[in-house]
């Protein structure tokens, strides 16, 4: 695949790390459940190398996806990273041995989760640090995040954390923590039928900010699932690769980083970014938006 058919390229406000508009989230690489490791090692770092031999210089981790096993798995599979490759972390949830998510931001679990990514990475200083809010259900969690913030604000000072964002957060949050620190990006759950962030896609777009959705084909009802695959099946495309391509054509301070273990979906997700929706049917798939809620 051309490189330069990756979406076109962004840069992170104030910053000089450049990247095209899709990249990769490697979540999937650990086992299932996100938990232990995958089934098939080689498989899982022949993705992550392909993905980078196609143009992608933008992958999205944590290290408790597994926990510890994901980021061991990019290091493995891309040590020493290339020139260029920006890779985007979390801090705020830690994975029990229950398997369940729970939150992990008191400034010591937030600390620690630096040096966890860092040894498991293995670099001096993390590109991009998002903290993760978890919420009920991976749903929102209300509330000051003024704490947090100024704890990895000054881990940034201290040189191991280059760039701040933010992950799974209220428009209100995003505020607060832009009064204590530069954000990088923010990275919540939308997608072509759930579009609580409208609004703030376009007000950060209007500061320069990349919005980086999550879940870009996730919680669709039936109807809105015929809906989408009766257009993928009129554009001879995959109903992933049109929600992809809805989202870089939505606003174009969108970064996506859609997830896989397999090599085929990888160039199936990939190639979306070469996907043009016409405005009729642009209206069309803005037409089965579950109804708004702004926070």
């Amino acid at each position: 695949m051309s490189k330069s058919k990756l979406g076109d390229q962004l840069t992170f406000p104030g910053t000089s790390l450049t990247v095209h508009r899709m990249g990769y989230g490697a979540m999937r690489l650990a086992g299932p459940g996100i938990y232990g490791p995958p089934k098939d090692p080689d498989a899982a770092v022949a993705v992550l190398r392909e993905a980078v031999a196609a143009g992608v210089n933008h992958i999205d981790t944590a290290d408790f996806y597994g926990p510890h096993i994901t980021n061991q798995i990019i290091r493995k599979a891309l040590h020493p990273y290339p020139p260029g490759l920006v890779i985007v972390t979390k801090l705020g949830a830690r994975r029990p041995p229950d398997k369940s998510w729970q939150p992990a931001n008191s400034r010591e679990e937030l600390i620690a989760g630096v040096h966890d990514n860092l040894r498991n990475l293995g670099v001096d200083t993390l590109d991009i640090v998002n903290l993760r809010m978890v919420g009920p259900g991976h749903g929102l969690e209300v509330g000051s995040i003024a704490e947090q913030l100024t704890a990895l604000a000054d881990l940034r000072r201290k040189g191991l954390i280059r760039h701040l964002g933010l992950s799974n957060v209220t428009a209100a949050q995003v505020a607060e923590a832009q009064a204590i620190t530069d954000v990088v990006c923010v990275q919540n759950y939308y997608n072509v039928a759930h579009r609580d962030d409208d609004a703030l896609v376009d007000d950060l777009a209007r500061q320069g900010i990349p919005y980086v959705p999550f879940f870009p084909l996730g919680g669709f009802s039936p109807l809105q699932s015929s809906t989408l695959s009766a257009v993928a099946r009129r554009l001879e495309a995959t109903p992933m690769q049109v929600a992809l391509a809805w989202l870089l054509q939505r606003s174009p301070n969108i970064l996506l980083i859609p997830g896989t273990s397999s090599l085929a979906h990888l160039r199936e997700n990939l190639a979306a970014a070469q996907l043009t929706l016409s405005p009729p049917t642009l209206a069309e798939l803005d037409g089965i938006a579950a109804p708004r809620r702004f926070v």
